[in-house]
């Protein structure tokens, strides 16, 4: 990922609207929701819910598939993945005692399929 790139994804999510909706696009993947049902739960009016989207799809956060009459709104996860990689690539300068209460923290929500939570 190029500097400008998570420059671009950083500052879409530096608002609270778009941070909530995006938020909310990742609780709800691989579904999406449409524009009208996020302009309603996260309690803006449908054009300025449209505007954020904007700004979120410009950085490559998440992507509209029209079906039928409606837009479903998805999180681009791959994109998400790899911001957050480029942020912790180098974390702790390679110290591994730094870093273990971060990884520790990342610990899968969803474990792989048969294999137990932990």
């Amino acid at each position: 990922m190029k500097n400008s790139e998570a420059i671009d994804a950083l500052a879409a999510l530096a608002q609270a609207t778009r941070l909530d909706t995006f938020r909310l696009l990742v609780k709800h993947e691989p579904e999406g929701i449409s524009v009208g049902e996020l302009a309603r739960r996260v309690g803006v009016p449908q054009n300025t819910m449209s505007a954020h989207l904007a700004i979120l799809a410009r950085a490559g956060l998440i992507e509209g598939e029209r079906q039928s009459r409606t837009i479903l709104y998805r999180a681009k996860i791959s994109m998400f993945q790899e911001l957050t990689l480029f942020m912790i690539q180098d974390c702790c300068g390679g110290r591994a005692d730094l870093c273990e209460p971060l990884i520790a923290h990342l610990q899968p929500c969803c474990p792989p399929k048969g294999k137990p939570k932990l």
